[in-house]
């Protein structure tokens, strides 16, 4: 998986998605004014009603514990989600209507906001994508799920690029979102090209900004390598054993595309979870690329291992786009009618919605 061909298959047509998402909203990807104000001038707000029944009502705030992620008893549980794609470009799919589908019909624990930062992304209007973040936020928990804010740094793959931005960022969203059970940050989507020992160092420069607003939310860092532990670029789960991140109530993060990440990376995911708190905060069905024939079998695989070991998983990704990957089939957002069952999903969608649908143990 090479940093070339993995940020051009995440960004191919992003030109063409934004033209349409401007042309489809006035380029305001779905945020309405009203809703675009609020966001803007809402201050910090007391802890959140969960519906009765749903994931955070059932398990509330959660912690790490030992290597695993746990609810407010102390037991144990595996979130189980989708991830937003870009929502510079597909802020449109992330609605009332789909997010009811998500947390109904597909009963899903946990929602991921991707907020690239390059790529037409955050860079090119903080205010806007960071308002955006909070619009989606706030939606995801009025319907009990869990939200997992990604920043979605890609290319450049030094996490230290974007330092200054991030701590902007993380600022404003812990500081609104503290009070809230069901918010963790993802601090790095996919480091790449430089060392642990560089990412580690971005990371404790970046948990404290969070902490100093919100101490209790659970942190996900990113490992080397677009999140493989090092494995893409010759390492393992070794670099992050002997020297971990130095801050408490983390979890590290792993990527995997199962048409191309074969037992090698599925081995050491295993091994990693009985030495580290782990969380696959993206994967695909498909190639590193998200696109191409699905490999259910190699997929299912993963599945078992990370529901043995209490690993939580995101599913990318939430959106109508042309890849495989991309579990509405095209022109599903604009029309912006259906969303629960089958009939609008392709054939990822089918899939990953009937496994998250089977019943957990929560």
């Amino acid at each position: 998986m090479s940093a070339s061909p993995r940020a051009r298959a995440k960004s191919l047509f992003a030109t063409a998605a934004t033209l349409v998402s401007t042309a489809l909203f006035g380029g305001l990807l779905a945020l309405s004014p009203t809703t675009a104000a609020s966001a803007a001038s809402a201050p910090g707000t007391g802890p959140a009603v969960a519906p009765p029944g749903s994931p955070v009502d059932a398990n509330g705030r959660l912690s790490v514990c030992g290597t695993k992620l746990c609810n407010s008893h102390g037991k144990a549980v595996q979130l189980r989600g989708m991830s937003t794609h870009g929502t510079q470009w597909y802020a449109h799919c992330v609605t009332d209507g789909s997010l009811d589908a998500l947390a109904g019909d597909w009963r899903a624990d946990v929602l991921r906001v991707s907020t690239y930062v390059q790529e037409g992304g955050y860079e090119t209007n903080p205010r806007y994508f960071t308002d955006l973040v909070h619009r989606i936020v706030e939606q995801a928990t009025a319907r009990g799920m869990y939200v997992i804010v990604d920043w979605h740094m890609l290319s450049p793959g030094d996490p230290h690029h974007n330092l200054d931005r991030a701590r902007t960022f993380f600022t404003e969203i812990a500081e609104r979102h503290r009070d809230k059970p069901n918010v963790l940050y993802e601090i790095a989507n996919e480091p790449s090209g430089v060392s642990w020992t560089r990412i580690r160092d971005y990371a404790e420069r970046i948990i404290p900004v969070i902490r100093a607003q919100d101490p209790d939310g659970v942190v996900l860092v990113g490992t080397r390598a677009w999140s493989s532990l090092g494995v893409s670029e010759g390492a393992d789960e070794w670099e992050v054993v002997n020297a971990p991140v130095r801050a408490s109530n983390i979890m590290y993060t792993f990527h995997f595309y199962a048409a191309s990440h074969r037992d090698w990376y599925l081995e050491t995911l295993s091994r990693a979870a009985d030495r580290l708190p782990m969380f696959v905060t993206e994967f695909g069905t498909q190639d590193y690329a998200g696109e191409g024939p699905n490999d259910f079998a190699m997929a299912q695989r993963y599945l078992d291992l990370m529901a043995e070991k209490k690993i939580g998983w995101v599913n990318w990704n939430f959106s109508d786009d042309h890849r495989s990957g991309a579990v509405f089939r095209e022109g599903t957002c604009a029309a912006n009618s259906v969303w629960a069952g089958t009939s609008v999903l392709k054939e990822a969608g089918v899939w990953i919605r009937a496994r998250m649908r089977t019943p957990d143990d929560f």
